[in-house]
């Protein structure tokens, strides 16, 4: 047997996949999980993730920045039924960002049975669990918010 077909019969080593491209996974254990977005370098304004082009200005040139992990709970909604195999009730949400960016997300930490306008406002922090494990046996991660300690 030859190398090349030693290493196409090896398992491939797995690993750990973001849930979607504007969520970067630390290379190192104490690292931290983040946002990515793109701000437009001709009037500042921030998207999240890749863009070709600012919405505002047109402009073209844009780089990517990291967002901010922090922000408040704008809208939420306590969803009841969902795709088999996801456990509810949960809090599905849009999330305002510090740096002025929102995302949608889900809220752990609330508890949806008792859903309270109280919550509008509510200062929360991400953080990032598995989901799921994929097809080839990499975890799969997902970003949540929940209530800031």
């Amino acid at each position: 047997m030859t190398q090349t077909e030693a290493q196409a019969q090896a398992p491939a080593e797995k690993t750990q996949k973001p849930i979607v491209p504007f969520l970067r996974l630390p290379e190192v254990a104490e690292g931290e999980a983040y946002l990515v977005g793109s701000k437009c370098k001709s009037c500042g304004l921030i998207y999240l993730g890749q863009r070709r082009a600012c919405g505002k200005c047109f402009s073209r040139e844009l780089e990517e920045v990291r967002l901010s992990n922090e922000g408040e709970l704008y809208v939420f909604s306590v969803v009841h039924q969902t795709a088999p195999g996801i456990p509810v009730p949960y809090i599905a949400a849009i999330v305002d960002l510090d740096d002025g960016v929102s995302v949608r997300a889900n809220v752990e930490g609330l508890d949806p049975n008792k859903p309270d306008k109280s919550w509008f406002g509510t200062r929360l922090e991400m953080f990032t669990e598995k989901v799921r494990t994929d097809r080839e046996g990499n975890e799969v991660i997902a970003f949540k918010f929940r209530p800031k300690k």
